[in-house]
Order: C-alpha cells, then sequence, then structure tokens
C-alpha cells in the first residue's frame, strides 16, 4: 500500500494551486481583442435571433394576408417585373465582399501592406455599395408603395415594423463594418500596426470576424423575410 502524502507535501501543492490562480495562468492562448470580438458577437446572435423568432412568430399567427416578397420586392426593366432582382445583387455584393475581406485578411498574415490595404478598402466599398442599395430600397417602399412602419397598403401592418426593424438593424452593422474597415486599412497604411503593434496586422482578422459575421446574418434574413 503506497505511504500517505506528507502535509507538507499537500501544503506545497496547495501553494501552487494558489499560485497559479494568482498568476493569471492563460488556457487559451487567444488574443485578448480577439476574444472580446468573439463575445460582442454572441451576443448580436442573441439579438438578431430574437429579432427573427419574432418575425416568424408574427408572420405565423397574423390573420390578415401577408404581401407576398416576390412582388413587393420586384423592380421593373422595360415594363416588366423582375422578382427580387435588387435583392439577389445586394446579396450577391455582400458575399462578394466576404471574399475579399478573406483575402485582406490573408495578406495581412502574410505581411503584405499594400494588398490588405487595397482588399479592406475594397470590402468598405462593397459594404457601403450595399448600402446604398438598402436606402434605395427603403425609399422605394416609403415613397411608391406607401409602406411605413406602423401600417401597410398591401396587407399586414406588421410587414412594415418588423421589415424595417430587421433590415435597419442589420444596415446599421454593415454602416459600422464599413467604417471600421476604412480605419484599420488607414492604420495598416499609414504604419501604425508597425509602429504601436510590431508589425502585427491582428486588427484585420478581428475586422474580418465582424464582417463575416455581419454577412452570415443577411444570409438568414434573405432567406426569412425574403423567401419565404
Amino acid at each position: 500500500m503506497a505511504e500517505a502524502e506528507s502535509p507538507a507535501v499537500v501544503a506545497s501543492g496547495l501553494k501552487g494551486v494558489a499560485s497559479d490562480w494568482a498568476d493569471d495562468k492563460q488556457a487559451f492562448h487567444v488574443p485578448w481583442g480577439k476574444a472580446m470580438m468573439w463575445i460582442f458577437l454572441l451576443s448580436d446572435t442573441f439579438i438578431f435571433s430574437c429579432f427573427l423568432i419574432s418575425y416568424m412568430n408574427v408572420r405565423i399567427t397574423t390573420t390578415v394576408p401577408w404581401p407576398i416578397p416576390s412582388e413587393v420586392f420586384a423592380l421593373s426593366f422595360g415594363g416588366e417585373p423582375i422578382p427580387l432582382i435588387l435583392i439577389a445583387i445586394m446579396t450577391f455584393v455582400l458575399i462578394t465582399s466576404s471574399g475579399t475581406m478573406a483575402l485582406a485578411v490573408n495578406y495581412g498574415y502574410r505581411r503584405d501592406k499594400r494588398k490588405t490595404v487595397l482588399l479592406t478598402l475594397a470590402t468598405a466599398v462593397l459594404g457601403a455599395t450595399f448600402v446604398g442599395m438598402q436606402a434605395f430600397e427603403w425609399t422605394k417602399l416609403i415613397v411608391d408603395e406607401g409602406i411605413r412602419p406602423w401600417g401597410n397598403p398591401m396587407g399586414a401592418a406588421q410587414f412594415g415594423s418588423s421589415f424595417f426593424m430587421i433590415t435597419g438593424f442589420h444596415g446599421m452593422h454593415v454602416t459600422a463594418g464599413v467604417i471600421y474597415l476604412i480605419v484599420v486599412a488607414t492604420r495598416v497604411g499609414t504604419g501604425y500596426y508597425d509602429r504601436h503593434r510590431g508589425g502585427n496586422y491582428e486588427m484585420v482578422e478581428i475586422a474580418g470576424l465582424y464582417w463575416h459575421f455581419v454577412d452570415l446574418v443577411w444570409v438568414f434574413i434573405f432567406a426569412f423575410f425574403y423567401l419565404w
């Protein structure tokens, strides 16, 4: 039978545990900025989930006919309406921006400053294009169709409130992302990260996490709001 561990050894072990806790050990080597971005995105996921679940609940329970998205969001070219053409272009633009962002992160790891800046700015331009098209969409619905957050001449009144709330909240995220990307690209281009971060372009990856999240949320909005 093995001998019992002496009290001195136990005490030493307890002191070691206390020392580990006091030294603020890092279990997973994740940069602080990246960890905070993941926490922010997790909280944002809950918010968008609540919005989409509420939309589905309203859509299912309303007794007033719901407008048909393919008719509401159609644009006329040569007198013939094309269903969801603007939404399809917006989706293509946003998905393309996800590709340019991924390339920006890749070249950031390679310390290729020029390509990182150009691809980050290209992502910002695509994001701004998306916001511009969304503004056109809103203008068309408000001015031409008479849809308001509190009313809708085309059917259920909840259509306007849910549409403007969900797409508006997402549009705010895209706008904030465009500003964020411009700031990051400017700092990469001016050598800010070279002087203050030792040439670490980690912020490009953190911005990429945010941008990919915004793109992913749009996929769910597109599926639930425009295709349902």
